[in-house]
Order: C-alpha cells, then structure tokens, then sequence
C-alpha cells in the first residue's frame, strides 16, 4: 500500500493536520494543491494507493479550487481518508462535499475526519490549534484507520456517514480582501504563491478582488508584513463570529 498525501492549505492549518495524520500513515509524498502552475492530471492512482486527502472549511464547503484540481486526478479505485480542517466554528457541509466529490472521482472513501487548526483570518479563533491534545487524537485517529485498512478487503464497499445537508450551503466568499500597504516593496513573493493567481505579477501591490478567495496565503507569507486587511471589517468579522467561535470545538473520526 503507498500513500500519499494531498492539501489545499493556504497558511498552513491544513497542511500541519496533516502532516500529524501522514506520519503515523506512513506517507510516502506530498502533493500540495495550493500551486496554481502545477498539471494536476499527472496524478494517477490505483487500488493499491491510499490517498488522505485535506482542505480548509472555507463558508462550510470545500473551495472550488481545491475540487477544480482534485477533479484533474484520476483515481482508479484508491482509497481515501477525507480530512476537513475548520477555524474552531463548525465543519457544515464540507466533509459531505468532499466525501461525495471524491466517490464521483472513483475513490473509495474508507475514513473521514473534521479537525481544528487556527482560523485563517481572525487567528484568536482555535489558535495555537492543532495542539498537544489535537496531535494526540489525530494520532488515534491514523491508529484507527489502519486497523480499519487492515481488515476490508480489496473489494469490500466503504460506506462512511458523515454530517452535512445536501443542497449545500451557500458560499459567496467573504468581503475582507488583502491589499498591500506602504511597506510593501512589489518583490512578487505574494504573486507567485497566491494559490488562484489573484495578485498580478507586474504589480503585486495590487490584489483582483474577483478572482481573490481571501484565502489569506499573501498575509501568512509577506516577509513585511506589509499586506492586510482592513481593521474596521475585521473588527467587524470578529465580533460576529465570536459567540460561534469562542468555545473549544472537538475533531471527530467518520469509520
């Protein structure tokens, strides 16, 4: 059995989740789906492949991007442990999204998981998440799996329930959008790495709000610190999300 691992992790909560799940699941690669300039249809699979498959909650969904290049793969009866990382308010309909993309896909779906990591953009929410007893439940997790892995045989059904509603929830976007402050000195770090090249490269001080996911990649990695969002919006965002994200949200296992 060869496993792989794939994310969509924008600022890195995703990809630490599953890091903590790939060590125990001895993954051999990684396959980052944040890349914008990477030909995703290289990537084939078979039965004797586990793929653990992770993406942000963004609104309750799994972003689009994220699907657009998991949908390029060709999966050819692999199995897969299905992760949805969320900013300690709740998981929605992701985890059902992805679980039902992926059996359109032709994977087998054997485990499913909703884990914590800090919020992406009001970090107060599940910071410092995945800690030291996320690591230890998220080790218990892969323990699980593998004796589940154990025992199916190669043409045992994967039948995983996992919460969610089908139609799914709606998911316009949000409104705070990064744009570059006076510190910024056009060096095109964040143009390169924006995962849906929103920010143009010969002016990366400026950011195309239509394609932007808010994704929050052009903050984490700006060596100055020089993009951000607006304070009074952010204020704003915060206050309302409080009574929703103030209390310590648990990760759960789907088997």
């Amino acid at each position: 059995m060869h496993v792989h691992s794939l994310y969509f992790s924008p600022t890195g909560g995703t990809q630490r989740v599953i890091d903590l799940l790939a060590a125990d699941l001895k993954a051999e690669d990684r396959i980052d789906l944040s890349r914008p300039n990477t030909d995703y249809s290289i990537y084939r699979f078979g039965p004797e492949d586990l793929c653990l498959i992770g993406v942000p909650s963004y609104g309750g969904r799994v972003p689009a991007v994220a699907l657009e290049r998991l949908r390029e793969m060709t999966a050819n009866g692999a199995f897969a442990v299905i992760v949805a990382v969320y900013g300690n308010r709740a998981i929605d309909d992701t985890l059902l999204e992805l679980q039902q993309e992926m059996i359109a896909r032709g994977f087998r779906v054997l485990a499913a998981i909703a884990a914590v990591a800090e919020h992406s953009i009001m970090r107060q929410y599940g910071a410092g998440r995945p800690d030291a007893q996320d690591k230890t439940e998220l080790r218990q997790f892969a323990r699980a799996i593998r004796r589940k892995l154990m025992d199916i045989g190669d043409e045992d059904a994967c039948t995983v329930h996992v919460p969610g509603n089908i139609p799914y929830r709606e998911y316009h976007g949000v409104p705070l959008k990064p744009k570059a402050g006076s510190s910024c000195t056009a060096c095109g770090l964040c143009a390169r790495e924006c995962p849906v090249q929103a920010i143009p490269s010969d002016n990366p001080r400026t950011t195309g709000e239509s394609r932007c996911i808010s994704c929050m990649r052009c903050i984490t990695l700006c060596p100055r610190h020089a993009r951000k969002l607006n304070t009074a919006m952010l204020l704003a965002s915060t206050l309302k999300l409080k009574k929703a994200c103030e209390s310590r949200k648990d990760n759960a296992l789907y088997l």
